[in-house]
């Protein structure tokens, strides 16, 4: 009987011993799912070294493949995500967002006044921002020289770009796009106005010769596309990898966003998601993120740390008379006619 005790005895301290180590190891990583082309190695690298924590990082190419991706089987696989604006209200009313209590972040006090009291997380209960821009769409000078201010580029172009565009593959923002071509209100009820949408949007589609986000650059700097919608920030770096491209701020309107770092629930790293939260509310930080993708960050004092030269870059400078709108959150049963037509879209 003393030998089976004794065995039983230390049978528990070894799994005890197992269990704790496990912890410990789970203590020290951090997993993130992340847009492509995003951040630098450096950074991940630097929030690595300062918390002795193992950083891997998944990447998405849209807010929807990424909310797709977590609802069929991947929350509790990932610590923090970085979706748009509209998609963290999405999140949070999906119950995938876990809450932030108060104090846990001591940097919290770094963002700026505007982006902390925002429409799609009141007073940041469950994200921190990241860093913000436009979408809008790209032409390559060399190959159309004509005026490029309005949408028409991408819903009606003119024969030298005809075949030549390329699209991001990105329903939110494709189809808030088109609404401003039509002049029409996002999540529009009107059976008018959803009737000339979905026309709209399948009589361009011949003028499109592809769909993709992580490679809006790319195909822009290749010559495989030449015209294409893209992001500020990857416009401006694809100008400076030498590709003869204007960014274009067109007079029906442009998409703003902003990214946004959020607290997944079931993180199985949750304290060193907080830690990195914390690690991007500091200025010098998310400002190598602003220099490595050309955006803006949300954080006071990140501009002390941010390449002068962003100030000037015509992508970062949309002209006074023409305005910008975040894209909308529909009720259930509007998104689900606007899915229908992103489906038939993209088959």
């Amino acid at each position: 009987m003393l030998n089976m005790f004794t065995q039983r005895k230390t049978l528990a301290l070894l799994f005890a011993a197992t269990f704790t180590a496990g912890q410990a190891q789970a203590d020290g990583k951090l997993s993130i799912y992340h847009w492509f082309e995003y951040i630098p190695q450096e950074l991940l690298d630097k929030f690595s070294a300062e918390h002795d924590v193992e950083v891997t990082m998944d990447t998405y190419d849209s807010n929807e493949s990424m909310l797709a991706s977590l609802k069929a089987g991947k929350m509790g696989s990932y610590d923090v995500a970085v979706p748009g604006d509209y998609m963290v209200d999405i999140m949070a009313k999906e119950g995938l967002l876990d809450t932030i209590a108060e104090g846990e972040l001591a940097n919290k006090g770094n963002i700026e006044a505007q982006w902390l009291n925002v429409p799609f997380d009141d007073g940041r209960q469950h994200s921190i921002p990241y860093q913000w821009g436009s979408t809008s769409f790209s032409v390559n000078r060399d190959v159309y020289k004509g005026d490029i201010s309005s949408t028409d580029i991408l819903f009606n172009p003119p024969e030298e770009l005809a075949g030549k565009i390329n699209m991001l593959d990105s329903q939110g923002e494709v189809l808030a796009m088109a609404a401003l071509h039509l002049g029409i209100p996002q999540c529009s009820t009107d059976k008018d106005q959803l009737k000339a949408l979905d026309s709209l949007l399948s009589s361009s589609k011949e003028n499109w010769a592809s769909f993709g986000s992580d490679m809006a650059k790319d195909v822009l700097v290749s010559g495989d596309a030449a015209a294409g919608m893209i992001y500020n920030g990857f416009s401006a770096k694809g100008r400076a990898e030498g590709a003869n491209i204007e960014y274009a701020y067109p007079k029906q309107g442009y998409i703003v966003w902003m990214d946004n770092v959020v607290l997944l629930k079931d993180a199985p790293n949750r304290e060193n998601a907080i830690k990195f939260m914390d690690f991007m509310l500091e200025p010098e930080n998310i400002a190598a993120v602003t220099n490595y993708a050309q955006y803006a960050a949300g954080v006071k004092g990140a501009g002390e740390f941010t390449d002068p030269a962003l100030a000037t870059s015509p992508e970062s400078n949309p002209p006074a008379d023409v305005s910008g709108v975040f894209i909308a959150v529909c009720d259930q049963a509007t998104q689900e006619v606007y899915d229908k037509i992103w489906t038939r879209l993209r088959k």
